[in-house]
């Protein structure tokens, strides 16, 4: 968890859970008895998360850091645990991630008050992550009405909550609106990463989905880096694997990253796992540019060409066969 500098010492940094590179896989957004809705302990959702197999959380409560230091006593062991906030404005909510302990960001706006970037800022000079939360969320003050600039990223896959549907047309929109943005995005020069989290109130909800991020080590810091950079792709269970890269000549780049091409023809290589008799397919600013079938195993091996004339980015999703996500990659972008 981060601390505040005056509590650790000038320069001082908290001691990695992990140390090496890797990808770890992590949930976001959650709650405990302190927000509405919620009806777990800090406890039982630290002891969901071993059981699933996540390497890191963010408590996010509602408006208040009432529990920091409940959920920093559950960080030993092998689980990192990142202090933050939902802030729940009128209207939209947004995640503050990476706060000092016992920091509340002010809630008590909205569209129409013009303070956003005020908290934004506030949110980045303590070295936090601003991530919109479920865009598209029906019901009053849920829907995201600021623009998207300021923040780091976007939450376009939201957990079920009280359904039991885990994958629902706010996600669908969600997703639609950051795809489309991609493009422009890129051409301005920054593109705001993609993240899905689980929203968890409830028994059963958490890790449906979270993000699974490439970082140099389990530790709040490079956690963090890695979401802002992108390096990252959204899991609708701990089940489906998935690996992707992108390759010219005998160069490749990963999630998040960027291929320098050369001009040379471009191949997108994506390795998955876990989904029996699902759907890949690839994206560019063209939109869903190929399609193909993975095997009643669930495991597949599948290649598309492409060239960085015809687009300036690649991603993939990974669908089950009713059309249900399972897994999605934020882009390697194409140079």
């Amino acid at each position: 968890m981060r601390v505040p500098k005056s509590a650790a010492g000038a320069g001082t940094a908290p001691a990695p859970v992990r140390h090496g590179r890797g990808w770890y896989r992590g949930d976001c957004h959650l709650h405990s008895l302190a927000s509405s809705g919620g009806e777990l302990t800090p406890e039982q959702v630290v002891a969901d998360a071993r059981a699933a197999g996540l390497h890191f959380l963010a408590a996010t409560e509602h408006n208040t850091a009432a529990t920091h230091d409940t959920w920093s006593r559950q960080a030993d062991g092998d689980l990192l645990v990142i202090l933050g906030q939902e802030v729940v404005t009128r209207t939209g909510h947004w995640l503050a991630l990476g706060l000092p302990p016992g920091h509340v960001v002010d809630w008590r706006y909205g569209v129409r008050d013009d303070v956003i970037e005020r908290q934004l800022a506030e949110v980045h000079r303590a070295g936090g992550l601003c991530v919109a939360a479920h865009p598209h969320a029906p019901y009053p003050s849920g829907t995201f009405m600021y623009p998207y600039q300021g923040f780091d990223a976007v939450e376009v896959w939201n957990g079920p909550w009280s359904s039991d549907v885990p994958w629902q047309a706010d996600n669908e929109a969600a997703l639609a609106g950051w795809g489309r943005s991609l493009a422009a995005d890129l051409h301005q020069g920054r593109w705001r990463p993609a993240t899905g989290n689980s929203d968890t109130h409830l028994k059963g909800q958490l890790g449906v989905p979270h993000t699974v991020v490439l970082a140099e080590e389990l530790s709040a810091d490079e956690i963090l880096a890695a979401i802002r950079a992108g390096r990252s792709w959204i899991a609708g269970s701990t089940a489906v694997e998935l690996s992707f890269t992108v390759s010219a000549g005998d160069r490749s780049a990963g999630i998040g990253e960027r291929l320098a091409t050369g001009g040379e023809p471009v191949v997108a290589r994506v390795d998955v796992r876990g989904v029996p008799s699902g759907t890949v397919s690839f994206h560019t600013e063209q939109g869903t540019a190929h399609r193909a079938p993975l095997t009643g195993s669930g495991a597949a091996v599948v290649e598309w060409r492409v060239s960085a004339a015809d687009s300036a980015f690649v991603r993939v999703e990974v669908r089950h066969p009713g059309g249900h996500m399972a897994a999605l990659s934020n882009p390697v972008v194409l140079a």
